[in-house]
């Protein structure tokens, strides 16, 4: 499987978790709550949606007759398909969003990871976050690392594309430790002083 189907299959077990929906409704969801999924086409959500089926994660479902089925035949038109996550997908989810390996911590997979964290364990969650803000750590030291060897090498334009790269990275570790400070504190606050 690709990296970029198993994080479509990720979200979309995340947001039927949430209700059963057909594949306009989760498309247009995908599109919505999670911006990163925009590129997907209904050539790659269907594919999808049909490989959980058979794995048995999802099963699908006629969606409510229209009221003049006549009518609706003669138009062309046919009931919508309802897909609804099934215990065995529930139970694959719960697995998927447990994982916290450094594919968590990527652009692709933690933009999907971080939209469903409302349904993640607070230790999943911190894990995540201080894995996704090491990483970043360590690409900004590249970054700094190789802009000090070529800096007299470039021109201004790409000096100046640099610099807003590792803005934008600098912008993220700070979004980061925010983050875990706030996790940090609902934690204490939940467990009292004695910690």
């Amino acid at each position: 499987m690709s990296r970029r189907s198993g994080i479509l299959e990720f979200a979309v077990l995340g947001l039927l978790r949430e209700s059963p929906m057909h594949g306009y409704e989760l498309r247009k969801r995908l599109n919505t709550s999670l911006g990163v999924f925009r590129a997907f086409s209904y050539g790659t959500l269907y594919p999808c949606l049909k490989s959980l089926v058979t794995n048995g994660w999802l099963i699908e479902e006629p969606g409510s007759a229209p009221e003049d089925a006549r009518a609706a035949s003669l138009a062309g038109r046919r009931a919508k398909i309802v897909y609804r996550l099934t215990a065995e997908g529930k139970e694959h989810f719960e697995e998927l969003l447990a994982h916290t390996g450094p594919d968590t911590w990527e652009d692709e997979h933690f933009a999907a990871r971080f939209a469903f964290f409302g349904q993640t364990s607070r230790d999943v969650r911190m894990r995540v976050l201080e894995g996704r803000r090491s990483r970043l750590e360590e690409r900004l030291e590249k970054m700094r690392a190789s802009l000090a060897r070529t800096r007299e090498r470039l021109d201004d334009y790409t000096l100046e594309l640099q610099r807003h790269g590792m803005e934008s990275v600098e912008r993220e570790v700070r979004w980061l430790n925010e983050l875990i400070e706030s996790e940090r504190a609902g934690r204490d606050k939940r467990t009292g002083p004695e910690q």
